[in-house]
């Protein structure tokens, strides 16, 4: 979203401490048992220099990571097994003079499943959906597994109501749509935005009661990240952006053993795993939103100067913003992260499918996505219906969601009502703070809804 304090850090050539190199290699896992529905999977390997993993079958394929430390997470995604017969594939893992494998054993499909259409069957979308009922995290907390199921319980019956909050880490915005209205937005989010400023006196993310506070009196905690780089290498603290027109910060170079940007974005995401690993043991779930709007303008048809992302996350293309998405997925769940639901943004056409195609190639795929969401502003209600039924057909297995909305100088967005009546049947909406925020009207017309949930009415 546009309105938002500059894309604004701590220097990144701190220096840090650099572990010894093992003197032999170690896998922290030998085996994995899968049903027949397949899976997504991590391990981690421990090596003197850079492994590599090779599978013996085209079922089982593996994500590389970035190596750091001398260690590396490994995405493993294992296929759905159509057969009714198990099967065995063999990955190994080499470094140097070292070699290991890992057996991965899954079972073959005994029978045809129930489709189970009635979880998101009223979503309006008017094509086969099929919502996913599990996270796609490996043994995600309960809290965060019955968040999920209580946002798939009201999907296409009931939207959640939600908003920014004013600029970071609080929750301003909802409280003076209480003081207008007399109800609070059922869900705030919180953005990761001046982490690299954490603990200044002005702002501190280690201090927690922001989040905490909102979660003991009912409400939905969502996360996002307007994730700042230095506009160069030796930039300040003061001097940062998301725009990869201001910066030499390219995403690229991330993969890159000893860059600068790889140290900046691991010292980066560390500051934020730190925060969200308090929340977990607080035992709180997150509706976590990073990456966000990543094809910006790319998929233009005709394109130009102007054709490109809007952020830095997705300048250097779909294959660079997947492989971040997976990435940052992965190093999470390294570091123990269990209790998110992860939203990707789509454009969409971004509203225009005559001069805009599908950015269908920059989704990081089902096995790494819990739900999909839009950005939308001044749109009228037949605007959102297409919005919505075209991103529901695109991913039938997901919740769509109205990730951001608000008005623009030119035009209001329109009310939730109307939008549902047309078929817009979004799982939750979440008004951007400023200029974009509807005004008291806007608020009262959506909580006077039966079908709009306020905080007072959430049980999870």
């Amino acid at each position: 979203m546009s309105t938002m304090w500059a894309c604004n850090p701590v220097d990144p050539d701190v220096p840090g401490d650099t572990p010894s190199a093992p003197e032999s290699m170690s896998v922290d896992k030998d085996a994995f048992n899968v049903d027949s529905e397949g899976a997504t999977l991590q391990f981690v390997v421990t090596a003197p220099t850079r492994p590599t993993v090779e599978s013996d079958s085209d079922w089982v394929t593996v994500a590389d990571g970035v190596f750091k430390d001398y260690k590396i997470t490994y995405g493993l995604k294992v296929a759905a097994n159509e057969s009714e017969s198990d099967r065995v594939a063999t990955l190994t893992v080499t470094a140097g003079s070292f070699n290991k494998t890992i057996k991965v054993t899954q079972e073959g499909r005994e029978e045809t499943p129930d489709p189970d259409p009635d979880p998101g069957s009223g979503s309006g979308s008017g094509s086969e959906v099929n919502i996913t009922k599990t996270l796609v995290t490996p043994g995600a907390t309960a809290k965060a597994q019955a968040l999920y199921d209580y946002l798939l319980k009201n999907y296409g019956s009931k939207v959640i109501s939600g908003i920014m909050a004013n600029v970071n880490w609080n929750h301003e915005e909802a409280d003076k749509v209480h003081t207008a209205t007399g109800k609070y937005p059922a869900l705030n989010c919180y953005d990761f935005i001046h982490i690299l400023y954490s603990g200044q006196n002005w702002i501190d993310y280690s201090k927690l009661t922001p989040v905490t506070e909102w979660a003991e009196a009912g409400g939905i905690v969502a996360l996002m990240w307007h994730f700042n780089v230095p506009k160069s290498r030796d930039a300040g603290l003061s001097d940062v952006t998301c725009s990869p027109s201001e910066t030499t910060f390219r995403a690229s170079n991330i993969f890159k053993d000893g860059s600068w940007e790889s140290k900046w974005f691991y010292e980066q995401m560390d500051k934020v795993v730190e925060v969200i690993l308090a929340l977990q043991d607080k035992g709180i779930a997150a509706i976590w939103r990073p990456f966000h709007e990543a094809a910006g303008n790319a998929t233009a048809i005709n394109q130009a100067n102007w054709t490109k992302a809007w952020f830095w996350w997705g300048y250097d293309g779909a294959e660079i913003q997947k492989k971040l998405w997976k990435t940052m997925f992965d190093y999470f769940y390294s570091k123990g992260i269990r209790n998110l639901i992860w939203v990707w943004t789509t454009q969409n056409y971004n509203g225009n499918a005559s001069a805009y195609r599908q950015d269908r190639d920059w989704y990081p795929g089902d096995e790494y996505v819990d739900i999909v969401g839009r950005d939308l502003y001044g749109y009228n209600s037949a605007q959102n219906a297409r919005e919505f039924t075209e991103i529901q057909a695109t991913y039938p297995k997901k919740m769509v969601t109205l990730a951001e909305c608000g008005r623009t100088q030119e035009a209001v967005f329109s009310s939730i009502p109307e939008a549902w009546t047309k078929g817009a049947k979004w799982s939750w909406f979440m008004p951007w703070y400023g200029s974009s925020m509807p005004d008291t009207a806007w608020w009262k017309t959506a909580f006077n809804s039966d079908k709009v949930l306020s905080r007072s009415d959430i049980k999870i």
